[in-house]
């Protein structure tokens, strides 16, 4: 996050974004490399550094107890002074819980995590817990590998992509209540969704985008890119 001062005195706030790599699957590096904008913070929550060395980056700092870290890459890492926060392996979180909770205190308002889904079942349904927590609510906080993004949303939210793209609304902890969707080839108007019935799943985008909105409960939305999957 950068301040500048405005003429007549003042500031206004940059928004860095803050890029977390985890060590889950990524279906492509061209996928992955897409995502990235200049700017932007690189962090790597252990064995995601993988991923930012095959892109021919560095993070700016590598969170975790690094049991997935190989030692070249750590030589790699210590070559290039990049900042290295070890836990140890009795730790009660994952890597990238902490590393979420460094994105928190480090005050970034959108948070774009890559690599947290694929893989181990227990790690990807884990990684998307955390997405509910309470202090997400007023931030921007997604889960994308380049074909799939994933995100909670408790009011209203949008999802950008193109026509035939699939979108899942799945209901997160709870019923959903007053949801109401545009842009989706089957829409719901005032509908309550309930996690033991696949009502919200795969719908389709009819336009570039699709508008979701709701009164009350945690909706898990996730976007499949049709045209991505096929390269």
């Amino acid at each position: 996050m950068l301040e500048t001062i405005l003429p007549g005195g003042g500031f206004f706030v940059f928004m860095t974004r803050l890029i977390i790599f985890a060590n889950g699957i990524i279906p492509g590096l061209r996928s992955a490399r897409r995502l990235l904008q200049a700017g932007d913070v690189i962090i790597a929550a252990d064995g995601g550094t993988r991923h930012i060395l095959a892109l021919g980056l560095f993070p700016s700092i590598v969170i975790g107890d690094l049991d997935s870290l190989t030692q070249d890459d750590r030589r790699q890492l210590e070559a290039k002074g990049v900042e290295i926060q070890q836990y140890s392996r009795d730790k009660d979180t994952t890597d990238l819980e902490l590393a979420f909770h460094y994105a928190c205190t480090g005050g970034y308002r959108e948070i774009l995590v890559i690599g947290a889904l694929g893989g181990r079942l227990d790690q990807t349904l884990g990684n998307l817990s955390l997405l509910t927590n309470p202090e997400f609510a007023t931030l921007n906080v997604r889960i994308d590998d380049g074909v799939e993004e994933a995100f909670i949303t408790r009011d209203r939210c949008e999802v950008h992509g193109k026509p035939g793209d699939i979108v899942s609304l799945i209901p997160w902890s709870g019923e959903v209540s007053g949801v109401c969707t545009e842009g989706l080839h089957w829409p719901l108007q005032d509908e309550t969704l309930f996690p033991d019935k696949t009502r919200g799943i795969s719908n389709e985008m009819t336009c570039e985008t699709a508008v979701i909105s709701q009164k009350s409960g945690l909706l898990l939305v996730i976007h499949h890119r049709q045209a991505e999957s096929s390269q």
